[in-house]
């Protein structure tokens, strides 16, 4: 019995002593490491990276126009852009849908944009544009809706709300004047549908040549010739589609209209 307590305490002691043991390896590591790491520098690189925030980021203009255009199926249709400025760094941005000649519209929509600022007297890289358009059809767009993405965005730049009172139709040049489009006649017809009262047209095409056919039948024994021939019409649109229109020749007789200026 004696035998088997001092066992016990012996066990005991030899435990106590490992114990102790570890506990001061583990002290002396733990100041090593400390007094080791602590001479060591930590050279911390801050990159810094420009991000523009607007002074406020809340404030921005908008408005809407429609663009007169034709379908996949040769009809007029008047389709609602809208136009959005906001403080920002000169980008331009678009989100439109089905709407074919894509490339030709982003170099319309650019010069919409710089003649847009050079006419409000505004720097192109203090703001940022968004042109937005939703269409359920295939739009034939190319650079023929150039004037209408420019008075939207000197309205917008202004923060002047457009109706479709007034709406235009023509290409846009640098120096603000209006190039030729086709589709006059089938563009004023959407813009009557849509109450429009003034459609504004390039030079030379408030009216229209239209091909006439007309068929001509010879009766013979046993069949029918039968050939068609097509004359040139002149259409006046206005007269033809019940709708006002009036020829400009620059962006700045198209602002007389839309701004009264």
């Amino acid at each position: 019995m004696r035998r088997s307590i001092r066992r016990n305490t012996t066990m005991r002691k030899t435990e106590g002593l490992f114990i102790a043991f570890f506990i001061i390896i583990f002290f002396l590591g733990f100041s090593v490491g400390k007094i080791f790491y602590g001479t060591q520098k930590v050279e911390t690189i801050v990159k810094e990276v420009p991000v523009y925030i607007p002074s406020d980021s809340s404030s921005y203009n908008s408005t809407t126009i429609y663009l007169l255009a034709v379908d996949q199926d040769g009809k007029g249709v008047a389709i609602p852009l809208y136009v959005e400025v906001r403080p920002g760094t000169g980008k331009v941005l678009a989100d439109i849908d089905n709407l074919l000649f894509w490339v030709d519209t982003q170099h319309s929509i650019q010069l919409a944009r710089d003649l847009a600022a050079n006419i409000t007297g505004r720097n192109a890289k203090t703001f940022d544009v968004i042109y937005t358009i939703r269409s359920n059809a295939s739009i034939v767009g190319g650079p023929s809706a150039g004037a209408a993405f420019t008075i939207a965005t000197i309205a917008a730049l202004r923060n002047i709300t457009l109706d479709n009172s007034v709406l235009i139709t023509g290409t846009i040049n640098p120096d603000g004047r209006i190039g030729e489009v086709g589709g006059i006649y089938e563009k004023a017809e959407a813009a009557k549908n849509i109450g429009t009262k003034l459609l504004l047209v390039p030079q030379g095409k408030g009216t229209e040549i239209k091909l006439i056919p007309e068929e001509k039948c010879i009766r013979k024994p046993g069949f029918i010739f039968c050939e068609t021939t097509y004359k040139k019409k002149k259409i006046n649109i206005s007269e033809k589609v019940g709708i006002e229109v009036r020829e400009v020749e620059t962006i700045y007789d198209a602002i007389n209209y839309f701004f009264g200026e």
